[in-house]
C-alpha cells in the first residue's frame, strides 16, 4: 500500500504551508498555515480546506510559526475534532502565538466592520476569534525530540522526510539540522534556493557598521522581528557582542508582549539550543540596559525617545503590531535606522520597503521614507542554497524531492543546481498535484 501526498498550501509561495497524506483509510493534514503577505492573499484564508473536515484523522505541525499552525483554530472551528501533534516546544509556542493571532483576528474585523458601518454594507465575522484559538489548544499532542507516535495504522512502510523550515547553519539559538540517512521521499522548503546567505562574520560585521553609524547619527534603530527564533537569535548577539557594539550607549526595548512570552518559553526549553541566553536563574536575557514593554502605556512611551533607542518589535515583515507605530514615528527621519533581519513575503509593508518604496501609508497617512534601510541576510531562519543542497546530500539513497515553501524563481535555480550537482530527481511541488510514495 502507498503514501499518497497531495500539495496544497506554500506552493510556488512561501506561506500558508498545507499539505495532505492519505494512507488506506486514513487522512493527515501535515501543517495547517495562515496565509500571509497583503489583504488579497489573505482573504484565501477563508476558502474552504482542500479536504472536509469530518475526512481528516490527525493533524502534525513541524512548528508553531503562523504560516505553518495559524489555521488550526479555523479548523477546529469548522468541526475538527482530532489530535495535533507537535513537539513539546512547539505547544508552548503555539499557546502565545495562536491566541494572539486570534486576537488580531477579531481586531481586523472590528476595524473593517467600523468602515462597513459608515457605508450601511454588511458586517464580516473575523476568520477564527481569540477564543476559538484558546479552544482548539486542548486538541494539542506534545512529544519530545525522537518519541515515535502511531498518527495512523498501515500495514506497508513508507519513510516520508518533510524539512519545515530549515534552518542557516550558523543560527546562533539553534542546533544544526539532523542528517538523516534514508527516505523514499523528501519534502523541502526552498526558500532561499537562489542565493547563498552572507558568512556570520560578515553579518557580525555588518551589524557592528549599523550600530557605529546609529550611533554617530543620534536617531532610534528599529527592528521588525519575528516572535520566535529571530527575537531570540538578536537578543544573544546582542549579549555576545555587548561591548564591541557599544550597546551600553543604547537603552534595549523589546515592546511585543507575544516575543516576551516566547522568550520565556525558549528560557524553559534552554536544554534544547546549545548556547547560553539567559543567566542561570533569570528568564531575562543578559542585558544590562534592557527593557520589556508589556502595556501599549509603555509601548507608547518609547515614542518619545529620539535617539538611543534600539526597538524590537512585531511584526515581522511590518503588516501589523507595534513596529507601525515606532515606523510612524521614526520612517521620516534620516537619522533613523530600520534594520531589516528576516524574509519579507510579496505584498508586505516590509517587502515595499526594502524595494525602496518613497512613501508608505499608516494608518491612512502617506509618510516619506527618509529611515537607513539596512537588510541583514545572514540572521534568516531559512538555509540558503548551500544548506539546502547539503542537508539533502545527508540522504544516502538519493530519494525524490519535492520543493515547497518558496518563490518560482528561487525554485527553478534550486532544481537546476541539484539536478547538475547531485544528479538528484528533483521535482517543484505544484497546488492541487498527488504523488504517490
Amino acid at each position: 500500500m502507498s503514501l499518497e501526498l497531495q500539495f496544497f498550501g506554500a506552493t510556488g509561495e512561501v506561506t500558508g504551508s498545507l499539505y495532505v497524506l492519505r494512507t488506506g483509510s486514513h487522512t493527515v493534514l501535515l501543517e495547517c498555515g495562515l496565509i500571509q503577505g497583503g489583504a488579497e492573499n489573505e482573504k484565501r484564508n477563508s476558502d474552504p480546506f482542500p479536504v472536509s473536515v469530518g475526512e481528516i484523522d490527525a493533524v502534525i505541525l513541524s512548528h508553531a510559526h503562523i504560516d505553518h499552525s495559524g489555521r488550526v483554530p479555523l479548523l477546529v472551528k469548522q468541526g475538527y475534532d482530532g489530535p495535533v501533534y507537535v513537539q513539546n516546544a512547539t505547544k508552548a509556542l503555539c499557546e502565545i502565538m495562536l491566541p494572539d493571532s486570534g486576537y488580531l483576528n477579531e481586531k481586523d474585523a472590528e476595524w473593517e466592520n467600523r468602515k462597513r458601518r459608515r457605508k450601511g454594507q454588511a458586517l464580516i465575522e473575523p476568520l477564527y476569534t481569540m477564543e476559538d484559538a484558546e479552544n482548539c489548544l486542548k486538541l494539542f499532542k506534545g512529544a519530545a525530540y525522537g518519541d515515535e507516535l502511531t498518527v495512523a495504522n498501515q500495514d506497508a512502510s513508507r519513510t516520508l522526510v518533510f524539512s519545515g523550515d530549515l534552518g542557516y547553519r550558523d543560527a546562533p539559538v539553534m542546533n544544526p539540522p539532523a542528517v538523516l540517512p534514508h527516505a523514499d521521499a523528501v519534502l523541502m522548503e526552498s526558500t532561499y534556493g537562489d542565493r547563498l546567505h552572507r558568512s556570520f562574520d560578515e553579518t557580525i560585521n555588518e551589524l557592528t557598521e549599523v550600530f557605529e553609524t546609529a550611533r554617530a547619527a543620534q536617531g532610534n534603530i528599529l527592528i521588525p522581528a519575528f516572535t520566535v527564533g529571530r527575537t531570540q537569535d538578536l537578543l544573544y548577539l546582542m549579549a555576545e557582542n555587548f561591548d564591541r557594539w557599544h550597546l551600553d550607549k543604547w537603552q534595549i526595548y523589546l515592546d511585543s508582549p507575544m516575543a516576551i512570552e516566547a522568550t520565556a518559553v525558549y528560557s524553559k526549553f534552554r536544554h534544547l539550543y546549545g548556547v547560553k541566553l539567559f543567566g542561570p536563574d533569570s528568564n531575562l536575557p543578559e542585558l544590562p540596559n534592557f527593557h520589556e514593554t508589556r502595556t501599549s502605556e509603555e509601548s507608547m512611551g518609547i515614542n518619545e525617545i529620539e535617539s538611543g533607542a534600539i526597538i524590537i518589535a512585531g511584526s515581522g515583515m511590518c503588516s501589523g503590531g507595534r513596529i507601525l507605530h515606532h515606523l510612524k514615528n521614526n520612517v521620516w527621519r534620516p537619522e533613523c535606522h530600520l534594520v531589516i533581519v528576516g524574509f519579507q513575503a510579496y505584498g508586505t509593508l516590509g517587502r515595499r520597503i526594502v524595494d525602496g518604496a518613497e512613501t508608505i501609508k499608516l494608518y491612512g497617512d502617506e509618510y516619506r521614507v527618509r529611515n537607513q534601510v539596512h537588510t541583514i541576510g545572514g540572521l534568516s531562519a531559512h538555509g540558503d542554497q548551500a544548506d539546502l543542497i547539503t542537508w539533502y546530500s545527508g540522504f544516502q539513497n538519493r530519494p525524490p524531492v519535492y520543493l515547497v515553501h518558496g518563490e518560482p524563481d528561487a525554485q527553478k535555480v534550486l532544481a537546476k543546481k541539484m539536478r547538475k550537482d547531485l544528479d538528484a530527481p528533483v521535482f517543484i511541488a505544484e497546488r492541487g498535484q498527488t504523488i504517490q510514495i
